[in-house]
């Protein structure tokens, strides 16, 4: 089948195996799959992955134990857990010792054909949401584990540091709680969305040190949690969303000092998100930058670089 691959180079395939699917699990047709940042970063060495790459995607079931998946529309978890560990028992199933991650930690993403995935993962689609919104679900599920771990107050003033990808999707997300909303990024010509939304956006040039009660980094790299650091006030929050191959370096000491909460956040509910996306309250149609045929998956990773969303259609 044909796939996009990573295994040291990052290459087009045409003869790479259909995947055998186990029980429990469904065979997935992906109709849309997104490139996301943790893709770019996964080919710069990030954790050591090699296989098809991919985990945003909306696709069709073609193959199921369940006979009720046949033929759905589905979105899915990226996280393949045990769900019989201790860890799973209590409810933290994105945490299971045991998983698989599709397309990141030693399971076959969707960049292909064709994907296995468990049907316990598997979210359908309403009808009223398009591929074109739906493809989003996972990285707006990852933008509500924020408020899904941490109660932004409407009275509190956040900074999210970023402007690409995903925060596209938290800042959208957190607008929605009320709260003294800045958007701090590099790039004015994306903008225009969320200045109609209400928020404002500035320059990480132009915005004073210890004024934030919480604030987000979501740039990909460690210049960008540095700034983040510099934002937080004394005893505010710091959330850590960005995921990238590179070393960083913080001031442990002065977190101590100033008494900063960290919080580490990672994959969230899927289940609010599509809610979200079914009553219009996240705009993802100005975030689409360009469609790619997964022919042209290489010159579509070429581009994404400085892009939001880039898309590939299978």
């Amino acid at each position: 089948m044909r796939a996009i691959v990573f295994d040291g180079d990052l290459r087009y395939s045409t003869d790479y195996p259909e995947p055998k699917r186990p029980p429990g699990e469904a065979l997935i047709r992906p109709r849309l799959v997104g490139i996301c940042n943790t893709d770019l970063e996964i080919t710069r060495g990030y954790m050591n992955f090699r296989g098809v790459l991919g985990h945003e995607f909306v696709g069709t079931v073609i193959a199921a134990d369940n006979p009720y998946w046949h033929g759905r529309r589905v979105v899915g978890e990226i996280n393949a857990a045990c769900r019989r560990c201790p860890t799973c028992l209590r409810g933290n199933e994105s945490h299971c010792p045991y998983r698989t991650t599709l397309g990141i930690d030693r399971r076959d993403g969707v960049m292909a054909d064709l994907f296995t995935l468990p049907e316990a993962c598997l979210h359908e689609v309403p009808e009223n949401i398009s591929d074109e919104a739906a493809v989003f679900t996972e990285p707006l599920a990852a933008a509500l584990e924020i408020v899904e771990q941490s109660h932004i107050r409407p009275t509190e003033r956040v900074a999210i540091v970023g402007d690409g990808k995903l925060g596209a999707m938290i800042v959208q997300v957190l607008r929605l709680t009320g709260c003294d909303l800045t958007l701090i990024g590099r790039h004015p010509e994306r903008w225009d969305l969320y200045r109609g939304q209400g928020i404002t956006c500035v320059l990480s040039t132009d915005v004073p040190p210890h004024q934030f009660d919480v604030v987000i980094d979501c740039t990909g790299n460690p210049a960008g949690l540095a700034t983040a650091r510099q934002l937080v006030r004394p005893r505010g929050r710091l959330v850590l969303k960005s995921t990238f191959a590179a070393e960083t370096h913080l001031n442990l000491s002065m977190l101590v000092v100033d008494e900063v909460q960290l919080i580490g956040s990672r994959c969230g509910p899927f289940a609010p998100a599509l809610r979200l996306l079914g009553r219009g309250l996240i705009e993802t149609q100005p975030l689409i930058s360009a469609r790619y045929p997964l022919t042209a998956g290489l010159e579509a990773f070429a581009a994404a670089p400085g892009q939001l969303k880039v898309l590939l259609n299978v």
